[in-house]
């Protein structure tokens, strides 16, 4: 009976080549983008599984109430975990570790002096207990004790002593935060970090850097590292939760709560507002998987059409069918296995597209994607293609099996209201969710667009962040008053942190008079050299910035308008401001500055005088003049700190890395977006074909009797164009609350503007009408005696 189906299919599929090769090609390019993306949610959805304890495995988080909200942190104290071990008998194990982003600038190498970049991670004992990177080399339970021990990936230890046998040989590594140069023994190497982890980082050192006795993150008050925990097989996730939820509150801490997120969630799910999770990349995931879904059923939707417009061809098969006795039953089942062949078909075509466009895919996403046939793959490319087959020939099946047999052997099959309103519903949906792409592809390019060329509050351009290195630490104020008088330099300054991102954080560590003492306000903070808001283009708004010329600025701070506004406080130039024991006053009030993503609103920040702490080196260039004065920073550099490379990036760069995300999904977005509108199409394309042939005899008449081709090119085209201005009267509005939804994810946002929704409208109408119009100008040049003819 199979091989029956497949000699039909294969008779019919050469007997109607135009339509075959139509929607060949649309099921095609669906599924080639369906596979595409599989592959990438697949992925994306597979990330840091890997762990032997990953459905164990925890990660503590903390939500801290203030004034303004709820706010989550994953930065914890740094006895948390192994507390939580000790106390809870529910915990197997405990352990903290370090963001890798903390010394992601990091060098390493044999000897002082110049080093390979390298990622590193502060990480308690039992680490590689818990976390599933093997090592070549090494004992477990002893490579992360002792302060002097540091364990090594693969590839690092290769790039330094070109081999994996390095065991107890020394070498170095220095991070621009730390200041320091720290010697170490290698206690192990561990296999590279596979692609399917979410961190990546090229070595390991104990937390001891950072938890030593009088160490900030020592002390529950402070927070900076992270905490996981593994809990005992049998523990219920749900009630451990509710039982160390305060925790801290007999750690003196009143306003924090802890609770639990799966290691792998973090991935995914890092996004929370006011104390409640509310998304992360899991919304890209989505929008790519809605998008995949869109376009595959676009493809179905031209095959469904293309097959109910061109039944009349095969009435007369259906009505001698049915008087031989055929049920209604093995008809249906005909032509979904037809339509089934052709989505296979149509499968082995699309993996040779998707094998074509992969590596322009991973080179867009830093992803490395292939078409690996495991199991997983296999079931799913198979559930894809059945659901695909089944989906397109559904409706033609019922549709053409449903003809009367006298009625079909006869001919006489006419176009019911349903039928017709049916194929021309299917192809509003089609255009719906093209249009619907169309405009979020807009409002995605406007709103980078807005981010690139927002007001920040500081000035980007013509910027470079010079690291840190050698004698500098810790005295880099010879180094800035040289670098202030190199011809190009128009101002220098410093800080002991990067300037864009999140900076350093506390709560309870300052006061003001007249401060409210139930009420909780978290502060920003980085130490600063005078002259960055000159260096840096911010402006006071009120007092003065930093400046060398006033010998007593260490006991000065400056505060921008949010945490005015949070304090509450009036005429704040002179206050006295509190810290950390100490009595500071405010000089100054800097105008707010975008130093995070501009999806999260500017938070109280103050700044302090730390000119001794700089580990960034903020240089302003003329315009026009960054190559020349580069190299001569760079000459200057090597003379004035020999045996390290100078190494700079600009901080325009730094500001673009913020948007990675944001640009990635502009430029997917409009690339499906222009996939979709090319399938929907395709199959306009071939609708007019159908209908302009079916309606041969009818233009025929029409040009005798008189009729332009102008008349007959708006006939045919009528047909077709209306139901596209339907679905834009359906997407728009569809299209809107979309946009709504996306753009509330940021704190600054454009304003949705109706040329957004009118451009897509009217992109979409020219063209579809120019697919029609194509058809309907070659069937009007037809000479009429050609088209009486056929009958």
């Amino acid at each position: 009976m199979f091989q029956h189906h497949l000699l039909l299919a294969y008779r019919n599929f050469k007997r109607y080549k135009s339509s075959f090769f139509i929607n060949l090609i649309g099921l095609s390019a669906g599924l080639c983008c369906t596979i595409i993306i599989y592959l990438w949610v697949n992925d994306e959805l597979q990330m840091d599984r890997f762990h032997q304890y990953d459905s164990r495995l925890y990660q503590i988080m903390e939500n801290e109430k203030l004034a303004d909200g709820i706010v989550t942190a994953e930065s914890t104290s740094g006895l948390l975990a192994t507390t939580l071990a000790s106390e809870m008998p529910e915990v197997e194990y405990g352990l903290t570790a370090s963001p890798t982003y903390w010394l992601a600038q990091s060098k390493a190498s044999v000897k002082d002096g110049t080093g390979i970049g390298a990622a590193g991670k502060f990480a308690s004992a039992d680490f590689f207990k818990v976390f599933s990177y093997p090592l070549l080399s090494g004992n477990t339970n002893e490579v992360l004790k002792g302060r002097n021990g540091i364990v090594i990936s693969e590839s690092l230890a290769k790039k330094l002593f070109h081999s994996t046998e390095v065991l107890g040989k020394e070498m170095v590594w220095r991070n621009p935060e730390l200041q320091n140069i720290n010697h170490c023994l290698v206690t192990g190497v561990f296999k590279d970090i596979p692609a399917n982890s979410s961190d990546h980082f090229d070595f390991l050192v104990t937390p001891e850097y950072i938890l030593g006795p009088n160490a900030n993150y020592a002390k529950w008050g402070n927070r900076g590292p992270s905490a996981y925990i593994v809990l005992k097989e049998g523990t219920d996730p749900k009630v451990f939760e509710s039982k160390i939820k305060d925790f801290l509150k007999n750690k003196g801490e009143q306003y924090r709560t802890l609770f639990m997120r799966p290691f792998h969630d973090g991935y995914l799910y890092g996004k929370y507002e006011n104390g409640k999770q509310t998304g992360g990349r899991i919304d890209y995931v989505a929008l790519f998987s809605l998008i995949a879904v869109f376009i595959l059923l676009i493809a179905c939707i031209n095959f469904m059409n293309l097959s109910t417009a061109k039944a009349s061809r095969r009435m007369k098969e259906v009505g001698i069918k049915k008087v031989m006795g055929v049920r209604r039953g093995s008809l249906i089942v005909q032509y979904l296995s037809e339509s089934t062949v052709l989505a296979i078909l149509a499968l082995f075509v699309a993996m040779l597209f998707a094998e074509l466009f992969l590596p322009a895919f991973n080179r867009l996403t830093d992803k490395d994607l292939a078409v690996h046939f495991d199991w997983r793959l296999i079931l799913g490319l198979s559930t894809i293609t059945l659901f695909t087959g089944l989906v397109a020939g559904s409706y033609p099946a019922f549709y053409i099996s449903g003809f009367n047999p006298a009625a079909a052997l006869k001919g006489k099959i006419s176009n019911s209201i349903t039928e017709v309103w049916t194929r021309k519903g299917l192809v509003v949906f089609q255009f719906t969710l093209s249009i619907v792409l169309i405009v979020s592809v807009f409002v995605i390019y406007k709103q980078i667009e807005f981010v690139q060329t927002k007001n920040l509050g500081f000035k980007r351009d013509h910027v470079i962040n010079i690291d840190v290195q050698g004698k500098i630490n810790g005295n880099s104020a010879p180094f800035i008053d040289e670098l202030k008088k190199i011809p190009g330099v128009v101002h220098v300054s410093g800080m002991d942190r990067s300037f864009l991102g999140e900076f350093g954080s506390t709560v309870g560590a300052f006061n003001w008079e007249g401060r409210d003492p139930k009420e909780v306000i978290k502060f920003q903070h980085a130490g600063i050299n005078d002259d960055l808001v000159e260096t840096l283009g911010m402006q006071m708004v009120a007092g003065r910035s930093f400046s060398a010329r006033f010998g007593a600025d260490s006991t000065k701070i400056m505060i921008n308008e949010s945490g005015i506004r949070a304090m509450r406080l009036k005429n704040p130039v002179g206050k006295i401001f509190n810290l950390w024991g100490q009595d500071y006053q405010i000089v100054g009030i800097v105008k707010d500055f975008n130093f995070e993503s501009i999806q999260q609103s500017v938070k109280p920040l103050f700044f302090y005088y730390a000119p001794k702490k700089s580990t960034r080196i903020l240089v302003r260039i003329a315009a026009g003049e960054e190559k020349a004065t580069i190299g001569l920073i760079r000459n200057f550099y090597t003379q004035y700190n020999p045996g390290f490379s100078f190494e700079y990036r600009f901080l325009d760069q730094d500001f673009q890395a913020q948007y990675t995300a944001e640009n990635r999904v502009a430029v997917l977005s409009k690339y499906f977006a222009g996939l979709a509108i090319v399938i929907s199409c395709l199959g306009l394309f071939g609708l007019a074909a159908f209908t302009a042939e079916r309606k041969q005899k009818e233009i025929g008449i029409r040009k005798v009797l008189g009729a332009t081709e102008m008349n007959i090119i708006y006939v045919l085209s009528k047909e077709f164009i209306m139901p596209v201005v339907l679905s834009v009267v359906i997407a728009l509005p569809l299209s809107y609350l979309m946009a709504r939804y996306w753009l509330d994810g940021y704190a600054y946002r454009i304003s949705l503007q109706a040329w957004y929704f009118a451009a897509a409208a009217l992109l979409s109408l020219c063209i579809s009408w120019l697919t029609v119009g194509l058809q309907a100008f070659q069937a009007a040049r037809v000479n009429p005696i050609v088209s009486l003819k056929s009958e």
